[in-house]
């Protein structure tokens, strides 16, 4: 199996992993706080409508939005390192 790739953008670092599942997505560290954003194919970014998107679940919306801007602001490079980690499926 291929190990995790990460990138860190600040005080953020973004995960993917080579067993994630579509939705395109990145897991997104910042303090103690673990976001799941979506990678949209229109070029945006969003929060994974699922209910561990944000771990822990009382985790401060100033990280939360943190991440979702850092993710935001690096798309191209977010969108690159996941299909990168899974481009054996497409």
């Amino acid at each position: 199996m291929q190990p995790m790739s990460s990138r860190r953008f600040g005080a953020v670092r973004f995960v993917a992993y080579p067993q994630d599942h579509e939705p395109r997505h990145v897991h997104g560290f910042t303090a103690e706080v673990e976001v799941i954003v979506d990678l949209l194919r229109d070029g945006n970014v969003a929060l994974a409508g699922r209910p561990d998107a944000i771990r822990p679940a009382n985790a401060k919306k100033s990280d939360v939005r943190k991440v979702l801007l850092a993710a935001a602001e690096h798309f191209e490079e977010l969108a690159a390192l996941w299909e990168e980690m899974h481009e054996s499926e497409t």
